[in-house]
């Protein structure tokens, strides 16, 4: 019996391309819906139901853990559903378990907001304000940097064996430039990178919905992405 496909509503970001390299990997059939995060699709009644936080990605799966149909927030919670519907990429033993938990959560906490806000405050920011853009590049370098050291003795973020916490974080270190990061400075982190890079799944989930993603340049996609539309109640 197939599987019916997942239902990924996304888009084509660090967070978004988790997702659709966690699903590309597993080989599960899916279809990819684009929220265009830049004209306000992330506010529609209908995405809202699956995703209250207004942020992509979520997920529906038909065929969910008791045969009903699911639906999922929040990345971390979709890789960890994910893993543990094709018993993929996450450890069966407790000790591995929580070892790539506890990076899944490092990518959470740290490595998705702090780069997030180097980004914004480098490259989107209306106005170049020295000491957030020294806050976070500053940060961003220092998280590299313990990425590095793990990956001094470790094949991959979590230990010997690829998992989803090698697939949280890679997407948010493709824009290393962008972040203020010279990658040769993380020789493991380079290495560990470009292997990443490699993989097939990785270069076909990166594609997912790439060609709708345009530069963000109007005043309009600014504010709905970082203004009061943001904080509208729904």
């Amino acid at each position: 019996m197939s599987q019916a496909p997942i239902d990924v509503y996304s888009w084509p970001t660090p967070n978004g391309h988790k997702i659709h390299i966690m699903l590309e990997e597993c080989g599960l059939p899916y279809r990819a819906h684009p929220v265009n995060i830049g004209k306000g699709d992330q506010f529609e009644p209908a995405f809202l139901k699956i995703s209250p936080n207004n942020k992509i990605p979520a997920i529906t799966d038909p065929e969910g853990p008791d045969g009903k149909p699911i639906s999922l927030f929040e990345s971390g919670a979709i890789l960890v559903y994910l893993a543990g519907k094709t018993g993929r990429f996450m450890p069966v033993d407790d000790r591995g378990r929580y070892e790539v938990l506890q990076w899944l959560m490092f990518q959470m906490g740290g490595v998705g907001p702090m780069l997030g806000q180097t980004h914004h405050f480098r490259l989107y920011a209306p106005e170049k304000i020295a000491y957030a853009i020294d806050r976070y590049s500053n940060e961003a370098r220092r998280l590299y940097g313990v990425i590095d050291k793990q990956l001094a003795n470790h094949a991959f973020i979590a230990g010997d064996s690829y998992s989803i916490a090698d697939i949280a974080i890679f997407p948010w270190l493709r824009n290393w430039e962008g972040q203020g990061i010279v990658l040769t400075d993380f020789p493991h982190l380079k290495k560990w990178f470009e292997g990443i890079a490699a993989r097939p799944a990785v270069q076909r989930g990166v594609k997912v919905l790439a060609d709708l993603r345009q530069p963000i340049t109007g005043d309009k996609e600014r504010e709905v992405l970082f203004g009061k539309t943001q904080y509208e109640r729904r």
